[in-house]
């Protein structure tokens, strides 16, 4: 580990001049600065000499104190350097570095202070508020934030292109991203990704948010994105009290789409593990009696059709057993799944099982099978139900050796049931204060058990699996499920967009791998609208430390040979390089193994074909590799002809170089095995 730091700190006694402090990323391409200049502080930031920000407002507003912006000038200014590397447990990769030069200045009123921290790296910025203990809020226990007045103010936006879905919606994140000019901005959540007229590429997002509300961006003047801070039912946004700081701020910048994916500043900006030895974090892959719910051969209710059953989990466990996978994931199995669940999240129980499902012997089963049972929990975002059985629902779990959870939170945007201390029935949104820290409360009580949670219909990522390695997925996109039942379902470019928006926060629990692709035939609307190597694609592209194979076993056991690629793949990188793509067309990664010499390259397109040149530099020199290549036939395509592929190998170098060749909304996998 490398570590360097050095440290100024600058007093600045004239407080009615006006002021100007700047801070540049190590390698000088990016600047920002802040200025009081016009009697509040504003920040600009520019990249390569042009500028991308313009002067954009800073600032809080309280109930109690009104406004910190307007008449706070700067005070003092600290800066200092930091260049270290630090390990993650799992992930993309196994090395990060953490590479800035930082400012902090403190704003004053002469009355109140309060700090605006600015970080610069190599691949972006990030920023956040503090506002400490001090003797003019000593008679100030409790703040209540009313509004953030944090800007994002971007240049000729009718000639920017913003790829973005819309915030504070009833469906949370789960919409088919738009692309626009950026001036054609409503409400945005985040991250939200934009390329300029020249070609500069940037998302703005948010990083470490604990205990705050989240933000969504809310355009007001053409340009000009403004924070809109989620609020609780009473109207407020922030409950908080002196001695807080907010989230970080977070603006990626790269020259070209693949920068922005090669980006590691939403880590950065997070704390460091606070779990101590998580050892028991096991990533790995997973099947599930999940998708035939979907597709209506299976429900989720009593009955029939129940899916999940003591000899059905078996069956699944010894699937998952014969051909290498982890464990098995097992939705319906508890009691209140019956009638409608969507609206009547207050009876569930998760502790108790239906009567055709004996947790205890398929426990004992998966044993001895070495096989994990996966665990399910969905509130129907009843969350009171959820916390009252929580610590109950956790042992029970802990007791039968159940070491990975899936949550749900099931219910329109604002509709989050929160019972108060007085017994009144609140209603909230998913991206609130309060269930920001009801989302981190679960994380956290399942680490007490050795648990890890994959969160679904959940607060957006914010790169809280570096403090919490345990929070191991996440949905919070539009998954596979809408192309059972979506109408419409997810369209070819969804999974050529979602690596440059959502997945730029963090992992998602997708789901792909999907075999039968037209279940009720190829003009039905509701089908898989890709081929088939580009589900395999995807388990290299969309990164999950958990990653599922989603269809029904006996489409796989049909085409083993495409199979052989999901079972070959690994779900946990010690280095992963973006190599090529556009946002929304096409995109192309390579990763190595944690556990092997081996590469792994997934590239897709959205419907249109394309071939890509890679060179395969990243692959160890003076070495030769078998490709075992999985691409799409001559006469692929995803709206007639899916199933056409080709399995084919050849040996390569690092100095040779492979095309690509995709058909419409399709993709190719490629297994670069080491020979020597």
């Amino acid at each position: 580990m490398s570590y360097a730091v050095s440290l100024l700190s600058l007093a600045i006694p004239n407080m009615a001049q006006a002021k100007t402090v700047n801070v540049v990323s190590p390698d000088k391409h990016i600047s920002v600065s802040l200025t009081d200049d016009n009697g509040r502080p504003e920040y600009q930031v520019k990249f390569n000499g042009n500028t991308v920000v313009n002067p954009s407002k800073l600032g809080l507003v309280f109930q109690q104190l009104g406004e910190f912006g307007v008449d706070f000038s700067i005070k003092e200014v600290k800066s200092n350097s930091v260049d270290q590397t630090w390990q993650l447990p799992w992930g993309e990769r196994e090395n990060v570095r953490d590479h800035y030069n930082r400012i902090v200045a403190t704003l004053s009123n002469g009355k109140v202070d309060f700090d605006v921290e600015f970080k610069a790296f190599n691949d972006g910025i990030g920023f956040r508020y503090l506002v400490p203990k001090q003797a003019g809020l000593a008679k100030t226990p409790k703040l209540d934030m009313t509004d953030e007045l944090t800007e994002f103010a971007i240049p000729d936006p009718q000639l920017t292109t913003a790829w973005w879905i819309p915030g504070r919606g009833w469906n949370r994140y789960e919409y088919l991203y738009r692309t626009t000019s950026l001036d054609k901005i409503d409400i945005a959540h985040t991250p939200m990704t934009f390329r300029t007229a020249d070609g500069v590429h940037l998302s703005i997002h948010e990083a470490a948010l604990t205990d705050y509300a989240a933000m969504v961006l809310n355009q007001g003047r053409d340009g000009i994105l403004r924070t809109d801070l989620t609020p609780w039912s009473d109207g407020i946004r922030v409950k908080t009290q002196p001695g807080f700081s907010t989230p970080w701020r977070t603006i990626q910048i790269a020259k070209d789409a693949p920068g922005l994916l090669n980006s590691d500043i939403i880590l950065n900006l997070n704390e460091p593990n606070k779990l101590g030895d998580v050892s028991w974090v096991q990533p790995g892959k997973y099947v599930g009696i999940w998708w035939g719910m979907h597709l209506n051969e299976n429900t989720w209710g009593s009955g029939p059709k129940h899916g999940a059953t003591t000899s059905e989990t078996k069956r699944y466990m010894d699937f998952a057993a014969k051909y290498g996978f982890d464990g098995v994931l097992v939705e319906g199995w508890n009691e209140g799944w019956d009638g409608s669940w969507f609206d009547n999240g207050d009876v569930f129980s998760f502790t108790q099982s239906y009567a055709d499902f004996d947790l205890d012997a398929i426990s004992q089963y998966g044993k001895s099978k070495n096989v994990r049972l996966i665990g399910h929990h969905e509130t129907s975002g009843s969350v009171t139900n959820y916390r009252k059985q929580m610590s109950d629902a956790y042992d029970l779990y802990k007791k039968h050796g159940v070491t990975q959870i899936k949550t749900g939170y099931v219910a329109d945007g604002g509709d989050i049931k929160r019972v108060d201390e007085h017994g009144i029935t609140r209603h909230e949104w998913h991206d609130g204060q309060f269930m920001v820290n009801e989302y981190l409360h679960s994380v956290t009580e399942a680490a007490k058990r050795g648990i890890s949670i994959n969160t679904h219909e959940p607060i957006k990522d914010t790169g809280l699996r570096r403090t919490y390695p345990n929070w191991i997925a996440r949905e919070g996109a539009r998954g596979q499920e809408f192309n059972a039942w979506g109408s419409p379902p997810n369209n070819p470019e969804h999974t050529a967009i979602l690596p440059y928006t959502r997945m730029l926060s963090g992992p998602m629990d997708f789901t792909p791998g999907i075999f039968n692709l037209a279940p009720q035939g190829l003009d039905a609307v509701n089908r898989v609208q890709t081929t088939l190597m580009k589900q395999l694609a995807l388990y290299v592209v969309l990164y999950s430390p958990i990653q599922m194979a989603a269809d029904l076993p006996r489409n796989y056991v049909e085409r083993l040979d495409a199979f052989q690629f999901i079972l070959d793949v690994p779900t946990d990188w010690s280095e992963s390089k973006a190599l090529a793509g556009e946002v929304g067309d096409f995109v192309v990664f390579a990763r190595k193994s944690r556990k092997s010499d081996d590469w792994f390259v997934g590239g897709l397109t959205d419907e249109t074909p394309r071939s890509v040149d890679i060179a395969l530099d990243f692959l160890t020199s003076n070495s030769q590799y078998q490709a075992q290549i999985y691409r799409d036939g001559d006469k692929a395509d995803w709206l007639t002809n899916p199933y056409d592929y080709v399995i084919e190998q050849k040996v390569v170098s690092a100095k040779d170089t492979l095309t690509l060749t995709m058909a419409a909304s399709g993709g190719t996998a490629i297994r670069f095995k080491l020979i020597r």
